[in-house]
């Protein structure tokens, strides 16, 4: 029984790597907002700029990130990030900590084998606002599992960098999934449902 049960899970991991397992449908966003989250290793993260010459100016900027493993129909819908005050970015976030993030299936098999291009609707993307704060003691072990499951070289960056687990504090969530809009999402219903 259990090397069936091996089996059946193998088989979802390995249907879930090559894109198989379809986004949910379109009236369905906070499932798919939590779908896309949970299969982005990375985003784009938009900050106000604190840096001279482009002070109060948008800043983006390219940061891995996880929910939790990779397995499918997981994930806890909170997008964890691995920070140092060194990265410029986080230097903004000193400053003020509200951000947007992007997301987008366009960084999965899924928009390519379908033939859409990035700005395609239907190669979903999401975005989150809110702000960066670190996480507290209790949650470092969730965070730390989330981002090393699957960026484990994390693990080996340079110790004197001071590394510390954040997350997104999601308020906002629009879901771009299909031609005609946004749809907006509130963060109890993100959370309410399963990706």
């Amino acid at each position: 029984m259990a090397g069936v049960l091996f089996l059946c899970a193998a088989a979802v991991l390995l249907l879930a790597a090559g894109g198989a397992v379809p986004p949910p449908p379109p009236e369905e966003a906070a499932r798919m907002a939590r779908f896309v989250l949970h299969n982005c290793d990375w985003g784009a993260l938009a900050t106000l700029s604190a840096q001279e010459g482009l002070r109060g100016h948008p800043f983006a900027n390219i940061f891995s990130l996880s929910d939790g493993p990779p397995e499918p129909f997981s994930g806890s819908g909170v997008p964890y990030l691995y920070l140092t005050d060194m990265e410029i970015s986080v230097k903004d976030l000193e400053i003020n900590s509200n951000a947007s993030l992007t997301v987008s299936l366009a960084q999965t098999p899924y928009c390519k084998k379908h033939g859409y291009d990035p700005q395609n609707p239907l190669c979903a993307h999401i975005i989150f606002c809110g702000s960066i704060v670190k996480v507290k003691d209790s949650e470092v072990g969730l965070a730390k599992k989330a981002l090393f499951s699957r960026h484990p070289e994390m693990e080996n960056w340079p110790k004197d960098h001071n590394w510390f687990f954040a997350k997104f504090n999601i308020t906002n969530i629009w879901v771009l999934d299909y031609f005609g809009g946004l749809k907006i999402v509130t963060p109890e219903e993100y959370y309410s449902v399963k990706p």
